[in-house]
This record gives structure tokens, sequence and C-alpha cells, in this order.
């Protein structure tokens, strides 16, 4: 009974986190927005905010950057500087969704534009803005507001429109020479390599990182969203713990128990009768207690999956729904116990037993 109650605990924890663990990495796939495009290497400042490079740190960013990826493009944002008035540049009837890498506007050189738009071909003047958006919509004119202390001015330049492939680099590209001309200073916010030019290996981002002063700048590649595997060691150790318990049940007393001699002396001292009991003694046990532990683990998880994927920001996300993992808790609920009987016959081992006494034999006097 004890061996059923342990596994029937193992079993219900390791069922509670899968359930739970497969609902949070379905939340987190439903909010993941990707910070560039597949595959690319984005340089950026480490300063707090993400503050854009001083001209000293680019450059030195720049150089071993070129040193470790030789003959490669590399494409650079610009963000006016901290002491430069607001900036903002807007289309008529164009909406920039949110979850966009560049939300507001990029500011760059052609570089910068074929990287958004995925296209190396794209025409590029820099007295000309371009709206990169994956609506049919045809754009003549950009509004850029200016503001200061004490006004607002708005701007309007030539603009043109582009369609991307990629739905997260939907924004308003503005060259550099635009922004200047308007009395800003610029600064390198991020050193970019074009997937399409280059896809940077893991290896290739180490030797950087190890060039690089980690107080300086970090990179990043855009790998895309990876779903978090360090609650299998857990779930693992509990359905070990499981099937221990129901081994345990098999050999602790089975070779002395009556039922085990009654078996011996059935099967006139077969092995195989001591094997099947075993394998069937350990069975038994994983499949009670993986049976109650679904029973209990699924709801626990179903209850708790609620609120720990509850995301505490100004704007909460939309929730998902979750999809309980029923094809794995049946393979725990059929799989262990077999697995446990297998392992019971497989491992079964007769012990020694003390001859029975003799019966005294009848006095005669």
């Amino acid at each position: 009974m004890l061996a059923i109650t342990l596994a029937m605990m193992a079993t219900a924890v390791g069922i509670a986190l899968t359930v739970i663990a497969v609902g949070e990495t379905t939340q987190s796939r439903a909010e993941y927005s990707p910070r560039a495009r597949p595959g690319t290497l984005v340089v950026q400042s480490s300063a707090m905010f993400a503050e854009p490079f001083s001209a000293a740190n680019a450059g030195t960013v720049r150089a071993a950057i070129e040193r470790e990826l030789p003959g490669v493009p590399i494409a650079q944002s610009e963000h006016p500087s901290i002491e430069s008035r607001h900036f903002r540049a807007r289309a008529e009837n164009v909406e920039i969704p949110e979850e966009t890498v560049y939300w507001d506007q990029a500011i760059g050189d052609e570089k910068l534009l074929r990287y958004l738009t995925g296209d190396q071909s794209a025409p590029y003047d820099e007295g000309t803005a371009v709206v990169i958006t994956s609506a049919g919509v045809k754009v003549d004119s950009v509004e850029i507001s200016d503001d200061n202390d004490e006004t607002t001015t708005t701007r309007t330049v030539r603009a043109v429109s582009a369609r991307t492939a990629d739905l997260h680099m939907q924004t308003i590209f503005i060259p550099s020479k635009i922004v200047r001309d308007l009395g800003y200073q610029l600064q390198p916010a991020e050193l970019i390599i074009d997937p399409t030019l280059h896809r940077v290996t893991v290896q290739e981002q180490k030797r950087l990182d190890d060039r690089l002063d980690d107080a300086v700048a970090e990179t990043y590649v855009e790998r895309g969203f990876k779903a978090s595997t360090g609650w299998l060691p857990v779930v693992a150790a509990a359905l070990l713990i499981a099937l221990t318990c129901a081994l345990a049940a098999g050999f602790s007393k089975a070779a002395n128990a009556r039922q085990a001699q009654v078996l011996r002396r059935a099967g006139n001292g077969s092995a195989a009768a001591f094997r099947w009991f075993c394998a069937f003694r350990a069975g038994l046990t994983a499949l009670c207690g993986t049976v109650l532990g679904a029973v209990a683990g699924s709801p626990a998880g179903m209850l708790l999956l609620w609120p720990l994927t509850v995301r505490t920001t100004w704007e909460a996300p939309l929730r998902v729904p979750f999809e309980t993992p029923w094809p794995a808790i049946v393979a725990v609920v059929a799989g262990l116990p077999l697995l446990a009987a297998a392992l019971g016959a497989l491992l079964a081992r007769e012990r020694p037993h003390p001859p029975e006494p003799a019966a005294p034999r009848p006095w005669s006097g």
C-alpha cells in the first residue's frame, strides 16, 4: 500500500508539472515577439535602456564585427541623441502594429532599408522616406513631428510605400540625411548583419562575444521562440520514483510471501511462474499508482496553470486556449505499468529459503 501511495504522489507531481509546462509554453509562444528578422545578428549597446552607442564605441564595435566577419556588409540603425528634440514620423492611413520591431520609425541608410524590406534591389533615395507595410496602400508623404520644450513643428517629406515579407518589420524608414537636415544629431543604435547576405552561426556569435567588451555591447541572433526544457528532468525524476516504488513492491517481500510459495508449488518449482508473479505485482502497483496519480495530477495542473500564466504587465497579453497534453498522460498511464512489469520479470531473483523443519517423528514407547 505504501508503494502505491508513493507511486501515486510521484506520478501526480510529474503529470501536474507536465500540464503546467505545456500550457506555459503555449502562452509564451503566443506572446513571443522577435527582435529582428530570423537569422539576423543585432549588436546593441549594453547600457541601461538600450541607449545608442557613443561615436567611439560604435567604431570599436564595427571594427570587431569586421574582423570576425570580413567582407560582410553591416547595416546600421540610428536614433536621435538624447540632447535632440523629440522626433516622430507618421503616415496617413497607415497604422504600424505595436508588435513590430521598430514601432515609430527606423532611421538609417540603404543597407538598413534593404534589411527591413528583405529586398536587396529595393530602390533608395536619401531624400525619400519609405513606408514599409504589409497593407496594399499607396503613400506619397510622411509627416515628421518636431517637438521642443515650447512648440511642435510638423514637416512633410516625400515618401513611397514598400511591402515586406516579415510582418514584424513594418515601420517607416527615414533616411539619415533627412533627419540630419532637420537639425537632429544621430547616434548609432544597432549594428545589423542582414541574414540575406550572411547567416551568423553560433560559433561566430561566440567568437564575436569574446572580442566585444560586455560593458560596451551585447549580441543577439534571432533564432525564434525556444521552449524551455528545464521541467523535463524534474518530470523524468518523478516518473522514475514512481517506477522505483512499483519495482520495490515486486521485490521487497515477494520472494518470501505466501503467494510466491503457492506459485512455486503450483508451477512445480518453475522460475517462470515466479517471474510472472513479480511482473504482475510490479505492473499492478504501477498501474494503480499511475491511474490515481493521473486522476489527481491532471486537475491539479489545470487549476494551477491559469494563475501561473498571469502576466503582471501594463498591457495584459491575450490569453490563449490551453490544451491538456492527453497523449503524454495516456502514455504515462499505459507505459509505466508495462515498463514496470517488464523490469519486474527481467530483474526477478528468487531468494533462497531456509528449509522447512522436518515434522517430528511420532514417539513410540
